[in-house]
Parts: C-alpha cells; structure tokens; sequence
C-alpha cells in the first residue's frame, strides 16, 4: 500500500533510540524528510551513522525538550532546510521507580515538566508551523500507565494521563486547520530501557498478554507511521493501543490454559 507518505517532513524527539530510532526507519523507507532530536549527541550521531548505513540521511540536532526556546529554534531550522513541518512525534520522556512518599515538590514538578509540559509545548510549536501550510499530523507518546496507573511510577502514569486527554482536546481545537492529533499506547515494548524489568519480571509481564510475546519498536513504529498517513485521515483525538491485547480481559491466558 502507498501511504502517501513521501517527501513529507517528520520531526521525532527522543529519535535517538529505541521506538524514536524505529520511526526514523520507518518514515525514510516512505520517502519522508526526517529530522530527530533529544539530550544525548552521541545517541543522535550513532541512529544517524546507522541510518546512513542503512542508505537514509537524517537531520540531528541535541535539544533539551523541557527548554521551548531551543525546541522552537530546531522547529525553525527544520522548516527552513525541509521547507515545511509535516508530522511531529512527541516521543522523548523519561520514567523512575519511587514511591510518591520520596517525592519533594520539586522533583515532581520537574517529572511533569519532561513529561506533559514538554508535550505541550511540541504540540504548541508543531501547530504553529502546520496551521500555515492547513494540514499536519501529531503523534503523542502516551502509555499503558494512562489507563491502569502503575505504583511506584506515579508521576509518569498521571502524567500520560494527561498527555492523551490534552491529544484530544487539541484534536478538536486543530481540527478546523486540517491537523490530527493522536496518541498512542505502547504496551510492554522490548528495548533497552525495559530490558531489566522484562529479565526480572517477565513471567509475570507476559502472563497479561493474549499474544504471549513482548512488542518491538517495529511493531510501534508501523502503526504509527500509517497513522500519520492519509489512510488513516477520519482517525483522529484517540489512543491507538499497539499492546498485544494487554488486559483485553481479566484472564489474557484463557485460551492457552484450557
């Protein structure tokens, strides 16, 4: 299937690894203009060495997501090598394990800062520079964690929360300017961040999946991408769960243990 995808120009935090490196691949084997940003330059230049292995060039740039001045800068800068902001991806964000009794103020609103103000702040400067060509898409990193809270991450899951109810409020803000806005809902994704969790607890994770496997970035990154495309024009203010059919019912292992 064509998506129509090609010579569009994609923005990607948190491009660097993991999902973001994925999307990456995917956006450049349709033909888009692809441009990534996060903290780590090393990480930046090791997906672009990559890509370019790979026959794919990519724009790089280290940008801390929380500072909206340098955020914008980078917008800008893509726009004038690319000549338009076509798809924006707020991928980056960050996630620890402590209780909300070891929190101080300070630390959970710098928690919130990385992971809902800098979504809206993506999201802020994504619309303004697609409101002047009448179109774009919007793809927001929400979570699991934003339907079933997790204990001991309490400020990532309220914070996800948050990121999929502000997709849908500027899903219908955006909409008279020809801008979707969706977010999606990875489930337990196998990459290097979850590694630890998935070697320590894997029989227990598993065990809420119907499909008895852990995701890849590649499974993410598909979907996504033909979210981003025209096939998918009247979807629009949702969470699009790519999970495996994580707690699709009470007891994911009915079938395997009859």
């Amino acid at each position: 299937m064509d998506l129509g995808l090609k010579s569009k120009s994609v923005v990607i935090t948190g491009g660097g690894s993991g999902i973001g490196k994925s999307l990456a691949l995917e956006f450049l084997k349709e033909g888009c203009r692809v441009a990534i940003c996060g903290r780590s330059l090393t990480k930046l230049q090791n997906a672009k060495e990559e890509l370019l292995s790979l026959g794919y060039e990519v724009l790089i740039q280290s940008v801390d997501i929380k500072d909206f001045d340098a955020l914008e800068s980078f917008a800008d800068s893509v726009e004038t090598q690319y000549g338009s902001i076509d798809i924006w991806v707020n991928n980056a964000g960050s996630n620890q394990i402590k209780s909300l009794m070891e929190y101080d103020v300070n630390e959970f609103q710098k928690m919130t800062e990385t992971l809902f103000v800098a979504v809206f702040s993506g999201c802020r400067i994504a619309a303004d520079h697609m409101m002047k060509h009448g179109s774009g898409v919007i793809l927001n990193a929400s979570s699991f964690s934003a339907l079933i809270p997790n204990a001991g991450r309490a400020p990532y899951s309220a914070c996800k929360a948050a990121v999929s109810s502000l997709t849908r409020t500027f899903a219908a803000e955006l909409a008279p300017h020809h801008i979707r806005v969706l977010s999606y809902v990875p489930g337990l994704i196998a990459t290097e961040i979850s590694r630890k969790n998935i070697e320590k607890n894997g029989k227990a994770l598993m065990s809420a999946i119907p499909m008895q496997r852990f995701g890849t970035p590649e499974d993410i990154a598909k979907v996504m991408v033909f979210m981003a495309s025209d096939c998918a024009g009247y979807v629009n203010g949702v969470d699009v769960e790519i999970t495996g059919g994580k707690f699709c019912v009470q007891n994911p292992l009915y079938s395997f243990e009859k």
